[in-house]
């Protein structure tokens, strides 16, 4: 929702006129899609994460279904989730054929719990998905080891975390294969689009095959061998993104770290407000400048005020939102998997009492107090 007649959004891009003139540069090139910008955007972000290869694609869903297939889940594999994250972390070993299994969260954090994936890993576990909740990065560490000792794929969901570091290292060396999205709401924006960053040169290669119908040769290789010939050795999709989304991604990505830090101050402004404040209490960072600030999400009180709170606060113009309903409690994932509540206690409390409030980088202060004053009085 745009942010006109006063109403702030919970997120909202930020495009402005130098990113405008790279889309216009890009429609008047002879490239629309499948040129030199895709490529260009892909590099851009490997040298940016510190990764060696990259692979751009039209969303954050088809980054996580393209890092799913390149790891060969299918019938049978079990792939271990957060309960508390966007439905695609989950819809993505589905659609592959796989088993998402639901791992609790940290009571503070809404990262997952190592402890509870280990828990879960079972002879028909495979990967192990992890995501940067909020845009704060796993305890990747903990989570690294655990993989390494069951022979696991480790996958970030980062599409909350890029730019964020982990003890010194970026969101995008810390797992095998890391999914970026850019969605309007997300640090930086193609419109839709995403991204998958890793080291391993055979599942970036896959990948590319498969958001291309899971055809072996595009058509710069069939120049350069001075062909016609191509062959679709497996089942892919169009999963393609344009010239046009990567002439913005390229012109978004060089103001990322105006962004992240204009988020970062935003956020520690929201955290001296509500110090004083009680019955809102912001989730626990324990990355410090190191948090990527994708979400400012907050627990009230208690449960029982949480509806009253979601409505005074949009009735008042202020965009607030709830992310997310533990992903096993949705009716698909009911009716399929045969999951109840009480599967993950923790992450079904802190669903009860969350509030996602307005961040994006184009906020003023005077947005922050606003929000603090509106939420203050909306008990």
């Amino acid at each position: 929702m745009p942010a006109e007649n006063g109403f702030l959004p919970y997120g909202r891009h930020l495009v402005e006129e130098d990113d405008i003139s790279a889309v216009v540069e890009a429609l008047r090139s002879d490239w629309l899609t499948t040129g030199p910008r895709v490529t260009q955007f892909e590099e851009a972000v490997s040298d940016f994460c510190g990764a060696r290869c990259a692979v751009a694609v039209s969303s954050g869903t088809a980054a996580l279904h393209a890092a799913m297939h390149a790891i060969g889940i299918g019938p049978g594999d079990e792939v271990i989730v957060p309960a508390i994250t966007f439905a695609a972390s989950a819809n993505c070993v589905v659609y592959q054929g796989g088993t998402p299994v639901f791992a609790d969260v940290q009571p503070d954090s809404l990262l997952v719990d190592p402890a509870a994936v280990e828990r879960l890993i079972s002879p028909r576990t495979k990967a192990i998905v992890a995501v940067d909740y909020a845009g704060q990065p796993c305890d990747y560490d903990v989570l690294r080891a655990l993989s390494d000792r069951y022979d696991l794929v480790l996958v970030a969901d980062a599409c909350h975390s890029i730019g964020a570091e982990y003890n010194g290292r970026k969101v995008g060396t810390l797992a095998d294969l890391t999914v970026f999205s850019f969605h309007p709401v997300k640090h930086i924006t193609t419109g839709e689009g995403g991204m998958i960053v890793t080291d391993d040169e055979e599942l970036a290669a896959s990948m590319r095959r498969f958001r291309n119908h899971g055809i072996t040769a595009d058509h710069r290789s069939r120049a350069r061998a001075g062909t016609w010939s191509y062959e679709m050795v497996e089942l892919g999709y169009n999963y393609r993104l344009s010239d046009l989304q990567c002439a913005l991604g390229m012109s978004q990505l060089s103001k990322l770290p105006t962004f992240l830090r204009r988020r970062r101050e935003l956020a520690c402004r929201y955290d001296r407000e509500f110090a004083s404040i009680p019955g809102v209490q912001p989730l626990v960072n324990r990355m410090g400048e190191g948090h990527a600030y994708h979400l400012y999400v907050v627990f009230l009180k208690n449960s029982s005020v949480r509806a009253n709170v979601f409505s005074r606060m949009l009735h008042r113009g202020i965009g607030v939102n709830v992310h997310y309903l533990p992903v096993y409690l949705h009716p698909f994932y009911r009716n399929r998997f045969g999951c109840e509540k009480g599967l993950c206690p923790r992450a079904e409390d802190a669903y009860d009492k969350i509030l996602s409030l307005p961040l994006w980088a184009g906020m003023d202060n005077t947005h922050v107090e606003r929000v603090v004053h509106e939420l203050s009085t909306s008990y």
